[in-house]
């Protein structure tokens, strides 16, 4: 009787390793599989693409000026994104929030300064003062929950 005990002992191990090897074997290919779906699974990425931070010609105050001083955000995925909440501040503390904007895939934006119609391309700040500063400044982006998500810095003692 011992033996037969120790014989139905060691088939129950080696079903038991045998079907655990199976399981980590068919496990392992799905995790990696998922893995590689999460890696390209295609993300939102959007990034300050360029800054017009000194408005051409004399700085004047005029709305146009103003106007002309303007930061971009682009979209670089393929999937639309929802702004709404996000910031733009600029290293004195100024700040632009979004309201009720979607960014499409590989779409940009343009945010200036001074008063304007909002449109799919160009929003307004509606300021009476200029927000850059000319000769050294960073915008930061950042979205609905306080996240940087880009910073653009020019000028002197500014860091990349």
């Amino acid at each position: 009787m011992t033996l037969s005990a120790s014989s139905a002992s060691r088939r129950i191990a080696a079903t038991v390793l045998t079907a655990g090897a199976l399981v980590s074997a068919v496990a392992l290919p799905a995790t990696a599989q998922d893995r590689d779906h999460d890696r390209h699974r295609p993300q939102a990425r959007v990034a300050i693409s360029d800054v017009q931070a000194d408005s051409p010609g004399r700085d004047n105050g005029s709305n146009r000026s103003l106007n002309r001083e303007w930061v971009e955000i682009t979209n670089q995925s393929r999937h639309a994104v929802n702004l709404d909440g996000w910031t733009l501040r600029d290293s004195d503390g100024h700040r632009y929030r979004f309201d009720d904007v979607r960014l499409s895939g590989r779409a940009t934006v343009r945010i200036h300064t001074g008063v304007g119609r909002d449109t799919r391309t160009d929003l307004y700040q509606d300021r009476h003062h200029y927000m850059w500063d000319n000769y050294a400044d960073t915008a930061t982006l950042r979205d609905n929950r306080g996240r940087t998500v880009d910073s653009e810095s020019w000028g002197r003692g500014h860091r990349r």
